[in-house]
Order: structure tokens, then sequence, then C-alpha cells
């Protein structure tokens, strides 16, 4: 079993972990009413995309979502709350140096042991779920999973939909697809662009996501028959129909959303497999983004 393999199968316990332990965690993390950004890089800014939508639509209080180094420094927040698996990521460092003394910051790390505990103001420490992998799984939804359950958001149904989505077969066919296109509405639009990105870093699939209803708006042309369309949460009516005219494969998310991102993530290593891929050693791709000076 590969690496990645082997955390993304972990999911369910790092979930249940950091639901029962967010309440610990509560004053590092957003207030309701304060105004916040989440920032991140790659995956992690696909999960401050959903954490902005939950948060904006539980009602509290105005919640952005940025690269870390496309954040718009002369904007005012109460927090930036900042998601970084390794704690060292440039662009992350850079946002959290510039900020302090003017806007109190929150890392959300998998290490301790690195400049993020000494750049942010206040951290949350998930070691439990880190990873050897350099394809994110386990610690990026378990991030999630973490700001969903301090803002009261987090289903029971989750885990088990979560050890359902490792635990039931792919539908057929669809590991030798040649497009797959995931789409979303809300909170759900940054999962579906993190099963994009699983799919090109893992299996280095032609992969693409967008708002459910945007799809509509020019994407969809581009569908064939062996395109999967795959939705995350409650799909817009008639839309399932539309997809099918093309010929295309529709994949119905029946499950929490976030688990429905577990089964996505199973898709990209089966396909990994199938074509011959390592998903533990991605193309051109390291377990942190570090640039010297000399590099930007």
């Amino acid at each position: 079993m590969t690496h990645v393999e082997d955390e993304l199968h972990s999911q369910p316990e790092c979930w249940a972990r950091v639901a029962a332990d967010a309440p610990g965690h509560a004053e590092a993390l957003p207030a309701p009413g304060e105004r916040v950004a989440l920032v991140g890089c790659g995956t992690s800014y696909f999960m401050a995309r959903a954490a902005a939508g939950l948060r904006e639509r539980a009602g509290q209080g105005e919640t952005d979502a940025f690269p870390a180094s496309e954040f718009p420094r002369g904007r005012a927040y109460d927090r930036v709350v900042a998601l970084t698996r390794s704690g060292t990521t440039t662009e992350v460092l850079d946002l959290l140096g510039a900020l302090r003394g003017r806007t109190r910051t929150t890392a959300v790390t998998a290490d301790p042991d690195t400049p993020a505990m000494t750049a942010a103001d206040d951290l949350v420490v998930l070691d439990f779920a880190d990873e050897k992998s350099v394809v994110q799984t386990r610690f990026a939804t378990t991030a999630l999973t973490l700001l969903r359950a301090h803002l009261g958001l987090h289903p029971e149904a989750a885990v088990a939909d979560a050890r359902a989505a490792l635990e039931a077969p792919l539908p057929e066919g669809l590991v030798d697809s040649a497009q797959f296109t995931f789409l979303g509405r809300g909170w759900t639009v940054g999962l579906a662009h993190e099963a994009a990105l699983k799919m090109r870093e893992a299996a280095l699939a032609w992969s693409e996501a967008y708002p459910a209803m945007e799809y509509r708006h020019g994407p969809i042309s581009i569908t064939t028959r062996s395109t999967v369309t795959w939705m995350f949460g409650e799909a817009p009516d008639g839309l399932a129909a539309q997809v099918r005219e093309t010929g295309a494969t529709w994949v119905a998310g029946g499950l929490d959303p976030l688990a429905e991102l577990v089964r996505a993530q199973r898709l990209a290593v089966a396909v990994a497999a199938a074509r011959g891929l390592d998903p533990d050693r991605p193309r051109h791709l390291t377990r942190s983004v570090i640039l010297d000076a000399n590099d930007r």
C-alpha cells in the first residue's frame, strides 16, 4: 500500500478525533462576528474556500479565502487563519510575517517544530494527521473537519459516510475515463476543485472543476462519452439529465460532501495505478514549496 492510500484510509479516525478535540481549540479559531480571511496554498487553499463558505452560510461573520500569495494586504481583518501542513511554505510564512503586530493570525499545521510555530499568534497542531505523502489527503480533510466542528456544522454522519466511501466499490468504468469534471455549490465548490487537483497530482489526469451552474455556461461543451461528471452535494434541477444527454457518466454525490472527496481521492489512486504511476511520487511536486530569494 502506498503512503497516500494508507493516509486516505485513516481519515474517519482522524475526523472523529479532531471533532472531539475541537472545543479545546476554540480560543485559537475565529469567534462569531469576527471578519476573517482563510489562506493556504494548493490543497490548503481549497479547504480554506470550503471553510469560508461554511462560515458565511452559518451567519458567523464575513469570511474570505485567498491563496496565500494573493492575499490583499491592504484589507483589514480581525483574524487570518493559515492552513499549512508543513508549516514551511514560503508564501504562508511571508504573509504571517507581514501581518504580525497588526492582524491576529492562527496557523493550523501538522508539525509544531517548524517556522509556523513562531510566525503565527495562535497555533493549532494536528500532528496525528500529518502525512508522509506529497499528495495531501487526511491533513486537509481533518483541518476542514476541525473548522466544521468549530462552527457546529460537523454532522454525525460524516465519519460513517467516510467509512462507506472507503469500503464501497467505485462506480464501474470510472478508472478508464479520459476526462474528469467535478462540480460543487456553495462551500462544496472548494471540494470540487480539490478533487480535480487530486486527479492531476496523483494520476496526471485531465480534470477540471466548476460551480455547478457555471458548468452549464460553456464548459459542458467539452463533455463527451469519455467524461465523468461528479457532483458534490445536491445538483441543480435538470443538470444530471443534461450531462447524461452528452453521453458522459454522471456521478451523484449521495454521501456527506467531505466523504465524497474521500471517494474522489480513491479514484485518483486507482487511475494512477491503472496508468502505471506511483501516487507517492507525483511529477514535479514536493511536500512543501520553499523558495529562496533567487526563485522569487
